[in-house]
Formats: C-alpha cells, sequence, structure tokens
C-alpha cells in the first residue's frame, strides 16, 4: 500500500486491514511496487496514480492489480485488474464501511468471465487472447463450457478460450455457529490452508449445509474472497461420512464441514479433517 506521510493514520488502519505493507511515496515507487507486488493499493487521487503508472502498463496478465482509495477512505476503485485481484481487494476494502467502484462489464451485469470460471475451475486460461470475444458474448447470453476428457486433438476459433486443469482443486467445508461475521470466516479459512501448505488461488469453493445458506458472515466471506459458497442439501450431506464425531447430529445430519467438502469433491478425499477456528469449523477436501 503507497500514501503520503500526511495520510498514514488512515493507511495503516487499512494496512492492518489487508494486511500490508505500508510504504510512504517517493519519486519511482510504482515502479518498484510494480516489480515486488501482485496487487497495490494506493491512497491518492485518481488522476496521480494514472500518471505514474501509465508509462509501466504492458497486459491485464502481467500488469499488477490496482485500487485507488482516498485519504478518508470514502471510496475504493478497482482501477486496473479487476478480474486479477482488484474487484476482489475493493470488497475486502467495502468492511470498512469504503463505497466499492467497480466497473468491470461483466461483474456489472452480474455476469460471468472467463477468468471467472477458469477460477471456479481452477484452470489457466491458455489462449489469453480470446476472452475478449468471449466475455462480450457472455455479457449477452450464456456460453456453454464444455469438457473434453483426452486423448483428443482440439482445433478452436479465436473466439473460444481453452482452459486447462493443472491446479489443485481444493473444497473447503465450513460449520459455522449462528451469527459469524466474515472476518471470523476468512481467518479461519486462511489459518487452515496455512496449515496445508495451500494458497487462496488454489481454492476452488465454499461450502456449508443448507441450513447455513442465510448466513450472512459465510455469504460475504464468499464474495470477498472472489469465491462461489453452495450450501449442499441434508439429503445430500447424510450420503458422506466424514471421519469426525460431530454435533449435527442433533440436527439428523452426519455432519456439516466434513461431509460438505467430501460433496463436491473429485476424488471424495479429504486432505484435512475438520479443525475448529474459534466458532468457525473448516474441512478441506480435494
Amino acid at each position: 500500500m503507497i500514501t503520503f506521510e500526511r495520510n498514514l493514520p488512515n493507511a495503516r488502519r487499512l494496512g492492518e486491514h489487508l494486511d500490508a505493507d505500508v510504504i510512504i511515496y517517493h519519486k519511482g515507487i510504482f515502479r518498484e511496487a510494480f516489480e515486488k507486488y501482485d496487487a497495490i493499493v494506493a491512497m491518492f487521487a485518481t488522476g496521480i496514480v494514472v500518471r505514474d503508472i501509465a508509462p509501466l502498463l504492458k497486459d491485464k496478465w502481467t500488469d499488477p492489480a490496482m485500487v485507488v482509495v482516498d485519504s478518508k477512505l470514502d471510496f475504493a476503485i478497482a482501477l486496473l485488474g479487476g478480474h486479477h485481484g482488484a474487484n476482489e481487494l475493493v470488497r475486502k476494502i467495502a468492511q470498512l464501511g469504503t463505497v466499492p467502484v467497480i466497473t468491470t462489464a461483466t461483474e456489472v451485469h452480474d455476469r460471468n468471465s472467463v477468468e471467472g470460471i477458469a477460477a471456479k475451475l481452477g484452470c489457466d486460461i491458455v489462449n489469453k487472447e480470446s476472452t475478449r470475444d468471449v466475455n462480450c458474448a457472455l455479457l449477452e447470453q450464456d456460453v456453454e463450457v464444455l469438457r473434453i476428457k483426452g486423448p483428443k486433438v482440439v482445433v478452436v476459433d479465436n473466439d473460444v478460450s481453452v482452459l486447462t486443469k493443472d491446479r489443485r482443486r481444493i473444497i473447503i467445508g465450513i460449520g459455522a455457529r449462528r451469527g459469524v461475521t466474515a472476518d471470523e470466516t476468512i481467518e479461519a479459512i486462511e489459518a487452515a490452508l496455512e496449515e496445508i501448505g495451500a494458497s487462496r488461488s488454489d481454492v476452488d469453493m465454499l461450502t456449508s449445509a443448507k441450513m447455513k445458506e442465510n448466513e450472512t458472515g459465510l455469504i460475504e466471506a464468499a464474495k470477498c474472497l472472489g469465491l462461489d459458497i453452495q450450501f449442499i442439501p441434508h439429503e445430500v450431506l447424510n450420503r458422506f461420512d466424514g471421519p469426525s464425531e460431530s454435533q449435527a447430529r442433533r440436527f439428523g445430519l452426519k455432519g456439516v464441514a466434513e461431509p460438505s467438502a467430501l460433496a463436491l469433491s473429485d476424488n471424495n478425499n479429504l486432505i484435512m479433517k475438520k479443525k475448529v477456528y474459534g466458532r468457525i469449523t473448516i474441512a478441506i477436501a480435494e
């Protein structure tokens, strides 16, 4: 996070919220930050940031995500790399009461994007230049997602995005006490990921029991992390046996965190048994 010295009190508050480095502005700082960080928050007027970063820009796949916030923390603008972390950042900043400003067309119109689909599926985009045409199409219509199992040879046109699945696909099952907050949920998820040596980018989806579908803390946490959360019907959860005893049995369930994770995993492989983090219980499958 970059700011002028006069803005340090609010910058430090925001930096603590984001767990970010806070750096005082000096000439050439944006060039240094572009080389070191994947995401940058700048507490400046937007014009200052635009003029400083303009000579540094290459393309959306290599430029860091850039968010601009004003010194009063009234607004947070996803300026650069909306699909690559900036939109997620402004949502997290919004937890402080800041108004998030997102202009990414697919998100404004509540539509899928190629980048979003790839993230949800745990895939990388092979032919990145195709995303312009496909994202434009996604604004107007639902675009079919096809999975082709090999061996195959696939020939595609320029308006077909090709995704390859070469990352971990982690499913996080969540049990929660009533009234948990988004911050509690995110902290628990991050602690669990650290324990298994994984990162947020490895997470495919969050999941919990249907009875938790109105827990705003879980829903807001998923939004802040840029992830989908699915609430599994109870009859589906009871098809899966987790290795741990669960208090959810008093609600007629075999469990919540472990069965939820197993229900959406590809391999029915629980890589972390349920663990309690305060008022949150986490189990992880892949």
